[in-house]
């Protein structure tokens, strides 16, 4: 049997694990203000991911409006963040 580090072993774990998306998402909350800056992230209420779609809810119209036109940057900001492709798409509620 091949050793490997305790690293190691989580990602092989969470790549089989339906818990990777949770996850994945408690690590884009903690660097969301930074992604998106201080209003954004005070103003979003939830993130989820399901598969490789990132759920953003929020209750303010205007922010969601702007959130809409931003999808293409929020994917790319949120996996170079992440230092793989995590996001495929950007879903808006």
């Amino acid at each position: 049997m091949g050793e490997y580090s305790l690293g190691d072993a989580m990602k092989h774990f969470l790549e089989g694990s339906r818990i990777k998306g949770g996850i994945q998402a408690l690590q884009i909350e903690d660097i969301w203000e930074d992604i998106m800056g201080k209003t954004v992230a005070r103003y979003t209420d939830k993130l989820q991911i399901i598969g490789d779609k990132l759920i953003i809810t929020t209750s303010v119209g205007p922010l969601k409006n702007e959130l809409i036109y931003q999808k293409e940057k929020i994917k790319q900001r949120v996996n170079e963040a992440m230092k793989q492709k995590v996001i495929g798409e950007v879903i808006i509620q």
